[in-house]
């Protein structure tokens, strides 16, 4: 599973939605690029970058910024937001983005998602804004798309996207667990890579995200941002958990964790996990 470090960008600066709306948007970072050339050098596989201006109010302004972000670091960079025409995608691949990620376009404009597809192949990533009805958002979460993500799943794959992101409408990833349910059912509809792009709340998320499997299949990615920036973890402990192979008898670390977690939630009784959770912290040092 790959790391991807987010960066959102809006009015120049980098910033976090607590729950996907612009106008709650909170300031992080005058400066995007030495923000993620710092996430890179500290671990992160990929960069993501979202263009909040272009995604919200169809306003291009970070243009040049994006190009900046792109060329400063040596990882493949995806970028996402407001891509909505060939012309934008066109100029984001001439930027040197290794992908983009649209997530309205493949919903409003099918036709035109078909043939942007086929003009880039292996570069056209969609994003999907999973609402608890699985009902998908669009225009950066601003509209009800009236598609459901199993229908829109099956269309985009036979168009010939890429890839996946999964991200859900409305929740607070520092606070409510991932939709686990979500990216179960994604990875059994497609068969294109999936990422799990709405954030986790700390490493047990993650490790639950790196040991989600389906009919063989596991996640390819999790993006992470405003975890780090709030100290959950770092990027170098995410790396970490998701470059280890450390196997515990028949089950694998990441396995026990995930275990752990689904536990707490599942159980009544589930009061008093000090003894297991020693237990593993002994383990990971082993």
């Amino acid at each position: 599973m790959l790391l991807y470090a987010r960066v959102n960008i809006l009015e120049g600066k980098a910033v976090r939605l607590p729950r996907g709306d612009v106008a709650d948007a909170i300031f992080l970072d005058a400066d995007p690029v030495g923000r993620a050339v710092s996430w890179v050098a500290l671990g992160a596989d990929r960069l993501h970058i979202v263009d909040l201006d272009a995604a919200a109010f169809g306003d291009h302004r970070n243009a040049d910024l994006v190009r900046d972000l792109i060329n400063a670091v040596d990882v493949p960079v995806q970028v996402g937001g407001g891509a909505r025409s060939p012309h934008e995608v066109e100029r984001l691949l001439g930027a040197g983005a290794d992908s983009v990620v649209l997530g309205t376009m493949p919903i409003v404009d099918q036709v035109l998602f078909w043939e942007v597809c086929r003009d880039h192949p292996g570069k056209i990533v969609v994003s999907l804004d999973v609402q608890p009805d699985e009902e998908i958002a669009i225009e950066g979460w601003q509209t009800k798309s009236g598609m459901y993500l199993e229908e829109a799943l099956i269309e985009m794959s036979s168009a010939g996207a890429a890839g996946f992101m999964i991200a859900e409408v409305g929740r607070d990833a520092l606070q409510e667990p991932p939709n686990y349910d979500a990216l179960v059912r994604t990875l059994s509809i497609v068969e294109e890579p999936v990422v799990a792009a709405g954030g986790v709340r700390n490493m047990d998320d993650l490790a639950a995200l790196k040991a989600l499997e389906t009919n063989g299949r596991t996640l390819s990615g999790v993006v992470v941002g405003r975890e780090v920036t709030q100290g959950r973890f770092t990027i170098e402990e995410a790396a970490a958990l998701i470059q280890r192979e450390t196997d515990a008898g028949p089950w694998s670390f990441e396995e026990l964790q995930a275990s752990l977690v689904r536990y707490r939630e599942a159980s009544s009784e589930a009061t008093d996990t000090a003894g297991v959770e020693a237990f593993l912290a002994w383990l990971e040092k082993q």
